[in-house]
């Protein structure tokens, strides 16, 4: 077959979120010249996600229009053609079409998948009032709407959104519980942290329900809308709101028989392609990232923007550069930033140089065989800065500590 020119070739990509729009304005800014759409399943134009479980569940004055990515007219002064409030359904890699929702179809030279994840939900919450995903916009403001009402609410799932809605809850006067199987964050941070996290629930208010006791047997219901949470083991807990937390999956079923390698998200090698002109960026995309000599799918917003800028720069030069970034993500709990660099999931050590997070300071690094290769840090800018670069130089975990 023969490839397009990579300046002119007709690049469709399908999803309208961070990845997807950095990915448009990329591709112009490097001097691409061909056609670009960009399709989003939302009717909204971009907007930025990490505030959802933040920003907007705390202030009533912060809306979608709030959170737009980019000015209104700015993708189309791009000549970046935009499709919203449709879907694709399915990938015919042989002739080169995305399928859509609305019966069209969107013809590729080369194709960029951002399409995300989508928020898993408990069985039982089918058509359940009261019962609430957090993953868009719409969910967003409709649960807001509901926790300025509340006075109960139990929050299944403790990691980074569970643990940020419960926070946001507790700052509308809600009597909150969180239920996780496990401490706080443990499988993104590790125990050690994981516990410091808890406490700083507990001492705000939360109750939290860890492991066997956290564990959800049933949703109960009255009427047609929740009253409460049953678990394994323990009393229940009462509620008139209750979020699910409980993960993501990746939003490849519109993949399953389109011949790409698809599971905990769309398979891809280490320069982000999963096929000859087709790449993934951003929650969606599972890469090798040779920085670590690990495959990782990373849910977060600064590596979507990241990774959609090297899939830009791969089609306009055509080389197979690998994407070998040093990732970094942030959560807000309460007054606190907690700050990471590095690829913490799967360590086998973590060492506290500094602090801790009742102090308002801490430095945590991070050791998977013999190298460092995370740090995270609390009210300690300057420090995670430098540890940052000593990952990015590929330091040893005896060097690390020697330092500390």
């Amino acid at each position: 077959m023969k490839r397009a020119d990579p300046r002119t070739a007709r690049v469709v990509i399908v999803g309208a979120s961070a990845g997807g729009t950095s990915a448009a304005e990329a591709l112009r800014s490097r001097g691409h010249e061909g056609s670009i759409v960009l399709i989003g399943a939302e009717q909204h134009a971009p907007y930025d996600r990490p505030p959802l479980s933040k920003q907007v569940l705390a202030s009533a004055t912060v809306d979608g229009a709030t959170l737009a990515l980019r000015g209104k007219n700015h993708l189309r002064d791009l000549g970046v053609e935009e499709r919203y409030g449709v879907s694709a359904a399915d990938l015919d890699l042989a002739r080169r079409q995305v399928a859509l929702s609305d019966g069209t179809a969107a013809e590729f030279d080369r194709l960029i998948i951002a399409t995300g994840v989508t928020a898993r939900n408990l069985p039982q919450a089918e058509g359940l009032a009261g019962v609430h995903t957090l993953r868009t916009i719409d969910d967003a403001l409709a649960l807001r709407w509901e926790l300025s009402r509340a006075s109960r609410v139990v929050v299944i799932g403790g990691g980074f959104l569970g643990s940020e809605v419960a926070a946001a809850a507790v700052g509308q006067g809600a009597d909150v519980t969180i239920a996780s199987s496990s401490t706080l964050l443990r499988s993104a941070v590790g125990e050690l942290i994981g516990q410091q996290v808890t406490e700083l629930h507990l001492a705000n208010g939360v109750r939290v329900r860890a492991g066997s006791e956290g564990r959800v047997r049933a949703l109960q219901s009255r009427e047609g809308k929740v009253s409460g949470v049953a678990f394994i083991s323990g009393a229940p807990e009462p509620a008139d709101l209750v979020v699910v937390c409980v993960g993501s999956e990746p939003a490849v079923d519109w993949l399953r028989f389109s011949g790409l390698a698809v599971g905990d998200g769309v398979q891809c090698a280490s320069d982000c392609s999963a096929a000859d002109g087709v790449y993934a960026v951003g929650d969606v995309a599972k890469w090798h990232n040779p920085r670590f000599d690990v495959a990782m799918r990373v849910e977060h917003r600064t590596n979507a923007t990241e990774q959609a800028l090297h899939v830009a720069e791969r089609i306009i030069t055509g080389d197979h550069a690998p994407y070998a970034p040093v990732p970094y993500f942030w959560s807000d709990q309460y007054d606190l930033k907690l700050q990471a660099h590095g690829y913490l999931r799967g360590h086998d050590e973590v060492h506290v140089a500094e602090g801790n997070l009742k102090s308002r300071r801490l430095i945590a690094l991070y050791r998977r065989g013999p190298a460092l290769t995370g740090v995270l840090a609390v009210g300690a800018a300057k420090a995670l800065r430098q540890w940052r670069s000593r990952i990015e130089a590929g330091m040893t975990w005896e060097e690390a500590l020697s330092l500390t």
